[in-house]
């Protein structure tokens, strides 16, 4: 038996051990409010967004506001022991007075010694031990939970490390606030009333000072607190656009380093970091002045209580006991002060933090399965776009379109760039919402049936292919979760991966299918990714394929026996197939030329050569061995 389990094995040990995992489990890690299916958008104003995380576990919030009142008031004890030793010191008949103090000096020790370290022992534990590590993790997920369920263009639109950084960062500064605000505000609230009580049984003039530093306390908070908040969210906006710059940096360090652009990056990020500088520097002057000012404040306290003290002790109205009771009591305001000046730097500090979060958190779905959507049903596999139209902004990207595509049928998307053959399939995968028209499935409208159900009967390749930072066999499995091993093997075979994958050794040693690809993939080539992508779809074997450019990072050989892969993938499902190298789709059953969202031309590989039209066109660029020049075209004429 080792020490450890000689320690665990000690009853006191198993005790502690049994109430510390009392309250690491008083947090349930759960999902975020629901409606109707739908997760509850966190509100966009700064104290509702706050009690949508904090109400889940108000009642242990609630408790530390017991626990700190017990041990305020208590502490408010100490100086009212010291003085009562004090007049007990100062007395001729000790045993006397020892006999008539000593209850009440039992009573206050005990308070002292018993009530204050228990009511502390279950703050801590409550602190640290439920709220700290619980509250992070619970809200950490709910916002995850929420963001991850945004649309596609709500990640286009920002930096993913800034999102990121986010919804990671925005736990602390919520849960630290809370704290902050009871361990701080919330005792000193209770401690000050307390000793205003103690100083007015005494003599109500002494609390006269304390009522006074109370008011001008208040007006500093008043003027200087608003201003904290606003320079502190500034600050947290700057730090965000650092840490989004630098990790876009990062992600793309390849291109830096290809365009020698390392200058380009250093000033790109020093500008941002010098804002970021120039917004700290503005926070810290503010907190500067509020905490020379409290310490004023603070100073004249202590300087007016033991004048009145003094005074009513000359007079005859106080005692010497009664002084050693009072100016304690005042200290301890203006020790407690200057702590709380420091803690509301840091509360507001962890506001402007929450604000900044709220503009990726407090977010509205772009878009939502529609109130009662049911399950896709794809079994025949029939796509139609009826009367489509959409736009990205001003511009009309694809207008008044309308393409049947039957069932298990192989079309062929033929166009210029920025013709909508990219867009048409992201409205297919309902990336976007149409502006008018209707796609549907198999008879049923995208828009009424669940994203989730609608994306699973989609098997799709693209030209960017994107890998986990995970292993090999986890990337292949993202297309069916339950695969067997075998399954991926198999799905890799034919994607021929397989005879790379066992070849592969990541930097830990792992190999063969544990290997890691990094993130994005990047320790694999662009071929190899692809073909870890097609194998992925392969194992998925949904009954409607997409193949956006699938074999364009491929060379002439992996590509002509991945093509025959390909076609037996592409049996019996309904295919949308984009290629810019027409080669690669030639064979399909129906080729459809757009220019500009529209159809302009429609038909097979042979009567689109036939009709010497923008399909023709480009064929003899192309076997030419030329894209997009002139000459060429007029040479294979």
């Amino acid at each position: 038996m080792n020490h450890f389990s000689v320690i665990r094995a000690h009853p006191p040990f198993k005790i502690g051990f049994r109430m510390f995992g009392f309250f690491q489990r008083l947090i349930p890690i759960t999902d975020p409010p629901q409606v109707d299916g739908h997760s509850v958008t966190p509100p966009n104003t700064l104290l509702a967004f706050y009690w949508f995380y904090v109400r889940q576990t108000r009642w242990l919030y609630a408790s530390l506001l017991v626990t700190g009142a017990i041990s305020a008031s208590v502490d408010t004890l100490i100086p009212v022991f010291i003085g009562r030793v004090v007049t007990l010191a100062g007395t001729s008949d000790r045993v006397s007075a020892l006999h008539a103090a000593l209850p009440v000096l039992l009573l206050l020790g005990g308070a002292i010694l018993v009530i204050m370290p228990s009511a502390l022992l279950l703050d801590s534990l409550i602190r640290h031990v439920a709220i700290t590590p619980g509250t992070t993790i619970l809200v950490r997920w709910q916002a995850h939970w929420h963001v991850v369920r945004q649309s596609w263009p709500f990640f286009q639109n920002d930096f993913a490390g800034r999102i990121a950084s986010r919804v990671m960062g925005v736990a602390a500064p919520i849960r630290e606030t809370i704290l902050s605000s009871i361990r701080a505000l919330w005792y000193l609230l209770i401690y000050a009333s307390s000793a205003l009580a103690w100083l007015v049984s005494m003599d109500w003039r002494l609390a006269m000072p304390v009522l006074g530093w109370f008011v001008l306390y208040m007006v500093l908070m008043r003027v200087l607190v608003p201003q904290m908040r606003d320079r502190s969210k500034a600050t947290s906006l700057m730090r965000s656009l650092s840490s989004g710059r630098i990790v876009d940096s990062y992600t793309n360090i390849l291109t830096v380093k290809l365009f020698a652009r390392a200058s380009d990056e250093d000033a790109h990020i020093r500008e941002a970091l010098d804002r970021n500088l120039t917004t700290m520097q503005a926070e810290m002057r503010l907190d500067s002045i509020f905490v020379v000012c409290l310490n004023l404040l603070n100073l004249s306290l202590l300087a007016s209580t033991s004048s009145v003290a003094i005074w009513l002790w000359y007079i005859g109205a106080l005692h010497g006991a009664a002084i050693a009771v009072a100016l304690p009591l005042v200290w301890r305001i203006t020790t407690m002060a200057g702590w709380v000046a420091w803690e509301i730097a840091s509360i507001f500090e962890n506001i402007g933090a929450v604000q900044e979060a709220m503009l990726s958190i407090a977010v509205p779905h772009g878009l939502e399965d529609q109130k009662g959507a049911g399950e896709l049903v794809a079994d025949r596999g029939e796509i139609r776009f009826q009367d489509v139209s959409f736009s990205y902004g001003t511009a009309t990207t694809i207008d008044h379109f309308s393409l049947t595509i039957r069932p298990g049928e192989k079309v062929g998307l033929v166009g210029r760039s920025g013709a909508g053959k990219s867009t048409l399939v992201n409205l297919l995968l309902r990336f976007y919402d149409l502006q008018s028209g209707h796609i549907l499935i198999d008879g049923q409208d995208i828009r009424q049936v669940k994203q989730e159900s609608l994306r699973a009967a989609i098997g799709m390749v693209t030209q960017d292919t994107s890998l986990l930072h995970r292993s090999i066999a986890e990337n292949i499995r993202y297309g069916r979760r339950d695969a067997s091993m075998e399954a991926v093997m198999q799905a890799a075979r034919e994607a021929h991966a397989h005879d790379f994958i066992l070849a592969l050794e990541d930097w830990e040693g792992r190999r063969g299918y544990d290997a890691r690809v990094g993130e994005r993939g990047v320790k694999l080539s662009g071929g190899q990714r692809q073909r870890i992508a097609i194998a992925r779809v392969i194992l998925k074997n949904a009954p409607i394929l997409v193949l956006d450019e699938a074999t364009s990072a491929l060379d002439s050989e992996v590509e002509a026996a991945i093509q025959e892969q390909l076609d037996r993938l592409m049996t019996h499902k309904t295919t949308i197939a984009i290629a810019h190298r027409l080669s690669t789709i030639a064979r399909m059953d129906r080729l459809v030329v757009m220019d500009r969202g529209a159809i302009i031309e429609t038909g097979t590989h042979e009567q689109l050569l036939q009709a010497h039209g923008i399909y023709a066109d480009l064929w003899a660029r192309q076997s030419g061995g030329f894209i997009g020049s002139d000459a060429p075209a007029q040479a294979a004429e």
